[in-house]
């Protein structure tokens, strides 16, 4: 029986992140690396993910890399697996991180229902959705070389549960049709990339409930309440449930759902 440290070592994979430059994608930056695993940063120009992997690489010795794509052009998107096998000659590990959220600045996006415009919920469908689905297919052959070929996709508790929209009066924080549809569609592609690459490649979700990020004192105190766990999330929180599904440590694990959430969909 092998150990769990043996379980958990990443040591020569290799791992691509969308969304590496942000919040939650240096989390999981972080916690591969710490693994020993190699990283590319898949983000906009404008989030400047050559700067978060100097910033990984920096910390915890481990080869990173930035690669600026903006995931709306999917021939770009195209141009990643080429990039990846420059780099490394191999993938082990897909997290689709990217998405717009409820704060991103986009006309009709996050605004009450009757102003949410189609161009908003397109741009949503193609970033969220469409690009973990162009993603998957065309590195899903490198991640059957790998022999441990994981994907992991971000989704979120208002992909499994409607809003509550009392959390959001006399605030400025959105909640798009958009996002709830994405993050769904998200949890239903992860079931069929399960059932469909396996037995060589394992696919999996995570669900993080609300991560603390200077919300309004009033949403805060709402949210806190109504969560069994008394608390916003902290991108920390998300570190065991990214090496579980990231490493052999779950191995016999596809389809599946971890929702990381202090109980709040409970």
């Amino acid at each position: 029986m092998r150990r769990l440290a043996d379980l958990m070592s990443l040591n020569g994979r290799v791992a691509l992140i969308t969304g590496g430059a942000g919040h939650i994608g240096r989390a999981a930056a972080a916690a591969l690396a710490e693994l020993g695993c190699r990283l590319v940063l898949v983000d906009l120009p404008a989030a400047v993910p050559d700067s978060a992997a100097k910033d990984v690489q920096q910390r915890y010795g481990m080869e990173c890399v930035g690669l600026a794509c903006d995931l709306e052009d999917s021939d770009a998107i195209r141009e990643i697996p080429g990039r990846i096998d420059h780099f490394a000659g191999r993938l082990d590990i897909l997290i689709n991180c990217a998405a717009l959220v409820g704060t991103s600045q986009l006309k009709g996006w996050s605004v009450p229902f009757p102003e949410q415009k189609e161009a908003a919920w397109r741009k949503t469908l193609d970033i969220n959705l469409t690009a973990p689905f162009l993603l998957s297919q065309l590195l899903s052959p490198a991640l059957e070389l790998s022999g441990h070929g994981s994907i992991i996709n971000m989704a979120s508790i208002y992909g499994i549960a409607a809003p509550d929209w009392s959390l959001y009066n006399e605030t400025q924080i959105g909640n798009p049709a958009a996002y709830a549809a994405s993050k769904a569609g998200l949890l239903q592609l992860t079931r069929w990339l399960a059932a469909t690459l396996a037995p060589r490649v394992r696919v999996n979700a995570i669900t993080p409930g609300g991560i603390l990020r200077g919300q309004p004192s009033s949403f805060i105190e709402k949210y806190e309440k109504r969560t069994p766990l008394a608390r916003l999330g902290r991108e920390e929180d998300l570190l065991g449930a990214i090496a579980y599904l990231a490493s052999d440590l779950s191995e016999y694990v596809t389809g599946h759902n971890l929702i990381v959430d202090g109980g709040w969909t409970v």
